[in-house]
């Protein structure tokens, strides 16, 4: 068995072990057969991984010794900076040899966040047609259905019967390499329904295709918001879906392949606005970019710290007063932040997903304020019992279980509440409601906390 096949085997899921170095050796060497052995038998997103893995330079001399490799499944798995590297690297034959047999959404995908000389150089690889097609998709606002769709469409008339349609089928050259549903339409092009191609098979020629319509049948405007199909495709439960212009007639189709990367894309972005950073960041990009993305919620965030700083400075003469105050202080903020990060992920995700909607928000709200509740009260017996333990003073147990209920019924309510508002006033929450709320239950925290010791203490 060959080195390459005995790499395979190592790993079950994602790039096998050793294979990066595998790979950089015998880039090092000069070795395109065995370059080939290594990379011929990965799957394209396994590619697109191991490129990710390489430096620049590394991966510069990979594509030169590489020569005819490339296809454009593994440019479409690349991320969007590493993919104008590679696409740089590539001469115009090879990337018209890489792109040629993409479907038209996969090609748009490719080009859309590409630079005008790169777009144009994409463009100038492709037939006329297949220009054409991409054109007019790249016209139709970004993430948007037009964007998504591809415009190979299977489709046939309303009226035919099976025979009919499965005779057109046997006869056609140029369907799509993979498709779900022939899409039935009226004499105005206007799609009236699908019939899925098993259910095609199964029946006999004379049946009407009309008398085999799928209930699940939909359609989306050109101009409809992805993140609304992509939710679509996963509330009921679709394969494929027919895209009209703005007179209901057919352009396109979109498929579940590209709903559900949407999908994914809504979810690792959310992900990522949650701790601050940018939705496109990626581990490729290079340091400047990354720092420019980062730069703004770091200040931001360095805003709110300073304000919860200017409300520990009111209580200098309290804290002095009792050193231990600044001991437990932390614990007080820190549990508070850790609680409204757990309601916010629950309201940002369910907005996303919109289970959180305008006839449940008190609901959830009250539910979340509850929470905070219960589990203020059960932190609060453990600190305030942890807190006479450690300082012998029992009020000052008292004062911190007091300062843990309010901080974590606070948490439970701004957890849920400063999301809602922010979509309200059209902010992203996702990106923004993470410091709100940790400036909200730091200032809580440590005012009820010391504010409290205060007047109970001194």
């Amino acid at each position: 068995m060959s080195n390459a096949a005995d790499t395979l085997l190592d790993d079950d899921e994602g790039l096998p072990r050793n294979l990066v170095a595998q790979v950089v050796d015998a880039v090092a060497a000069g070795d395109k057969s065995q370059l080939d052995a290594l990379l011929d038998p990965l799957h394209p997103a396994d590619i697109a991984d191991l490129l990710e893995q390489i430096d620049e330079r590394g991966r510069a001399s990979l594509l030169a010794l590489w020569k005819g490799g490339m296809d454009g499944d593994i440019l479409s798995e690349l991320g969007d900076d590493l993919r104008e590297e590679v696409i740089d690297a590539l001469g115009p034959r090879e990337l018209a040899e890489a792109i040629r047999d993409l479907e038209s959404d996969d090609v748009v995908d490719l080009v859309e966040d590409l630079g005008d000389d790169q777009q144009e150089q994409v463009l100038d690889a492709l037939g006329d047609v297949d220009r054409m097609a991409v054109e007019k998709a790249l016209a139709y606002p970004e993430e948007s259905a037009g964007r998504l769709m591809q415009m190979e469409v299977v489709r046939a008339p309303s009226h035919w019967t099976v025979g009919e349609a499965i005779d057109y089928l046997r006869a056609s050259d140029d369907l799509p390499e993979q498709f779900y549903h022939l899409i039935l339409v009226d004499p105005r092009m206007k799609p009236v329904g699908y019939v899925t191609l098993g259910r095609l098979l199964g029946t006999p020629r004379a049946i009407h295709l009309t008398e085999l319509l799928e209930p699940s049948f939909r359609t989306f405007r050109v101009d409809q918001d992805e993140e609304d199909v992509a939710y679509a495709f996963n509330q009921y439960h679709l394969i494929s879906a027919p895209v009209v212009d703005e007179d209901d007639r057919l352009v396109g189709v979109i498929t579940i392949d590209d709903a559900m990367i949407v999908l994914d894309e809504e979810h690792e972005e959310d992900i990522l606005r949650l701790a601050g950073v940018d939705g496109e960041s990626s581990l490729t990009d290079k340091v400047i970019a990354t720092t420019k993305r980062r730069f703004p919620w770091l200040a931001v965030n360095l805003v709110t710290a300073i304000l919860a700083s200017m409300i520990i400075s009111l209580f200098e003469e309290t804290i002095a007063g009792l050193v231990a105050l600044a001991v437990l202080m932390p614990i007080v903020a820190s549990m508070g932040g850790n609680a409204g990060t757990q309601s916010l992920t629950v309201a940002v995700r369910s907005m996303a997903t919109k289970d959180l909607t305008g006839a449940n928000v008190w609901r959830v709200i009250r539910r979340e304020v509850l929470v905070g509740l219960v589990n203020g009260v059960a932190f609060a017996v453990i600190m305030g019992i942890v807190g006479y333990i450690w300082f012998g003073e029992p009020m000052l147990g008292v004062v911190i279980a007091l300062a843990m209920v309010i901080n974590l019924v606070v948490a439970g309510l701004a957890g849920t509440a400063i999301p809602v508002l922010l979509e309200k006033v059209g902010i992203d929450p996702a990106l923004a409601s993470g410091a709100f709320v940790t400036t909200v239950t730091d200032v809580v925290g440590f005012f009820a906390f010391l504010g409290l010791a205060a007047v109970m203490l001194l």
